[in-house]
């Protein structure tokens, strides 16, 4: 790839090598290739997350292996759905700078003896043959959750896939950071949990006020309006629980009324937004005692993505004040 840039362009090019990287996991028929969008500042709130992943955006090059820290492994986002963890995959891969590949699980089982087994080597491989690279892993558990029952409905074939995706999880040295997400924690394998598997494991709650705000502002600039033009005190206090997911759809079924609207009403307005989330169910209620059950599990086996979620005395929590200051 360095090659190639070098006898194309004379010199080290990053679009010819990451158009190289492009072909090879497009060959792997495996992994997806997911375009660099934007960066952390797209996310409303996860102020923990973010900082945390914003001190390891350097840690790939040489100047952190001389300066002796190890590579980054990776890290396990649990929370509600709709709550930015796949987003937050997407966000790394911008404000990194480094190819975003997404593993399907379902993806990697195929009828065939032994099938299954090799594709998951394969995927190992393309990764590392791409690296530096970002490996996302969207709703694990949804793949790996049959782990314990496996020799009884499929021969073992699933148990052999996620012991050799754990080995390299735990003994890997490219330089491959693994993002794995999950809404369910109570179904992924204990082993997957245990130390050295991720860096870090991260709960991703329902946003606060104060998130709730910062996504309707960064959902409405998305759609070229101004946030100051709407009462975001109103539409904060009219969705109590939603999450991130639910605030965007608040924003984006308000926009189909407004242009439905036309010419009689000019733009969005804070009313149209009102209505919208009105009509919306929150999955705080539907999913009332799986998010409940979620929240104990996390508070003392998992970190806070959020700043505001934080007891106020924690020494993170007031550090991150500091700085704000």
């Amino acid at each position: 790839m360095i090659s190639k840039s070098i006898v194309r362009n004379k010199t080290f090019d990053l679009s010819t090598i990451l158009g190289e990287k492009k072909h090879i996991i497009r060959k792997s028929g495996i992994l997806e290739y997911y375009e660099a969008e934007a960066g952390l500042e797209g996310i409303g709130g996860l102020e923990v997350l973010k900082a945390w992943l914003q001190k390891r955006r350097h840690a790939f090059t040489s100047q952190a292996r001389d300066f002796g820290l190890p590579l980054p492994k990776g890290i396990l986002l649990i929370g509600v759905p709709g709550c930015g963890k796949s987003l937050t995959a997407k966000a790394v891969g911008a404000a990194w700078q480094m190819p975003l590949l997404r593993l399907d699980v379902g993806k990697i089982f195929g009828g065939l003896v032994g099938a299954s087994e090799e594709n998951i080597r394969k995927a190992i491989k393309t990764a590392e043959a791409t690296a530096p690279s970002i490996l996302w892993l969207d709703e694990m558990e949804k793949g790996f959750s049959g782990t314990g029952s496996s020799n009884m409905s499929d021969g073992g074939t699933t148990s052999r896939v996620f012991g050799t995706f754990v080995t390299w999880l735990q003994e890997k040295t490219a330089p491959v950071f693994v993002i794995a997400t999950a809404n369910n924690v109570h179904q992924l394998p204990p082993e997957l949990l245990r130390k050295g598997r991720f860096d870090e494991i991260f709960f991703v709650d329902l946003p606060t006020r104060e998130e709730r705000k910062q996504i309707f502002e960064i959902q409405l600039r998305k759609k070229d309006r101004d946030p100051g033009k709407v009462d975001l005190d109103k539409l904060v206090e009219a969705t109590p629980e939603f999450s991130g997911s639910e605030v965007e759809q608040v924003v984006v079924s308000a926009l189909y009324d407004a242009f439905d609207a036309l010419p009689t009403e000019r733009d969005l307005t804070t009313e149209q937004m009102l209505h919208s989330a009105k009509e919306i169910v929150p999955l705080a209620v539907t999913m009332q005692e799986g998010i409940a059950g979620m929240r104990d599990w996390a508070r003392t086996r998992a970190r806070l993505a959020s700043l505001s979620q934080l007891s106020s005395k924690s020494p993170f929590a007031v550090e991150m004040r500091k700085l704000e200051v």
